[in-house]
């Protein structure tokens, strides 16, 4: 079997690929490279250019008739910079994804299963969230996720094709075999600046005091990356059994279970290091929220997932894929 992986290139969608040839399947990248890394895809099969171009899906299913489903992972995702270039990422999250599933139609294949994002919801008064929860996206980049889980759902009603989409917060760790793990230097997420403020000896700020959270700090499910790449191959296997009798599109929420404040992620990363951060305290960034953590049962009945890996063995496989890093990229 052969999947093809838009944004292949990228720190979820290379990890998801990594993991496609761990189980004997076959992923096809599509990726622009705009975020993504071409080191990510040496050794796999990898078309280069944008998933609007309908000439070139149009190639790759030519060349990979074999292609059964499509895990579609390309997307801008980093909120302040949403809230900075709403633009951008309504044309590159919604007008872009809008014509790749067109191409997908015109070429016949009729399984999409959409990395979305958890971040579309309205947390409950415990911050926990279920695919039942209220949808109320609080910035840009989140508003984009829901607005293609809603277009691709009434496309589903009408045409032939199923959608599977899949919801998680803030994947941490790498690749545990360290061939893919993030791509920038220095990441602008609560754990890579702590490891930032780790090696350059300098305090972790922490954004954001006042939330109405246990300490004050945001909340957040991290979920190690690689637990995600397994639970896309599960929607994979899963695919024609979930969206059976009829049913045309879905959502299944994928997390620990248990959310983590920036405080005690803050504890999590000294007891991995063997030392606690000096931290300073500031207000919130633009478009930043208290934040929530998955209810994930139904990814357990319909999926038969759950997490593998621990918070810690999450923090510690970033420090490992930090020290890891320029060996395999290049800048």
């Amino acid at each position: 079997m052969k999947v093809l992986v838009s944004g292949g290139a990228g720190f979820i969608g290379s990890t998801i690929a990594s993991a496609c040839i761990d189980s004997g399947i076959t992923p096809v990248i599509l990726d622009s490279l705009v975020t993504g890394r071409r080191e990510f895809t040496e050794g796999r099969v990898f078309f280069e250019g944008d998933i609007a171009d309908g000439a070139l899906v149009d190639r790759i299913f030519a060349e990979h008739p074999e292609i059964g489903a499509v895990v579609h992972c390309a997307a801008l995702i980093v909120v302040p910079e949403s809230v900075a270039d709403p633009v951008g990422y309504y044309e590159a999250n919604v007008a872009k994804s809008l014509a790749f599933v067109s191409h997908l139609l015109r070429n016949g294949c009729g399984r999409l299963v959409f990395s979305s994002s958890a971040s579309i919801y309205e947390p409950g008064a415990d911050f926990s969230v279920d695919e039942d929860s209220g949808i109320d996206p609080q910035s840009p980049d989140a508003r984009t996720k829901a607005i293609c889980e809603t277009m691709f759902a009434d496309i589903a009603a009408t045409r032939d094709i199923r959608v599977l989409s899949l919801r998680y917060f803030n994947p941490v760790g790498a690749d545990p075999k360290m061939r893919t793990g993030l791509q920038l230097r220095r990441p602008s997420h609560a754990l890579g600046k702590m490891i930032e403020a780790l090696e350059e000896g300098v305090p972790f700020r922490v954004t954001g005091t006042d939330y109405p959270t246990r300490d004050g700090s945001g909340i957040r499910d991290y979920v190690h990356v690689w637990d995600l790449a397994t639970a896309h191959l599960a929607a994979l296997r899963a695919f024609d059994t979930v969206l059976g009798d009829g049913q045309r599109s879905t959502a299944i929420n994928l997390g620990t279970g248990t959310g983590t404040t920036v405080d005690e992620l803050l504890e999590a990363f000294a007891s991995c290091v063997g030392t606690p951060l000096r931290v300073v305290r500031a207000d919130r960034r633009p478009g930043d929220v208290a934040g929530a953590y998955t209810r994930s049962s139904r990814a357990r009945e319909l999926l038969d997932w759950e997490p593998a890996y621990s918070l810690a063995e999450g923090i510690r496989h970033s420090l490992e894929w930090t020290a890891h890093r320029d060996r395999i990229l290049a800048d």
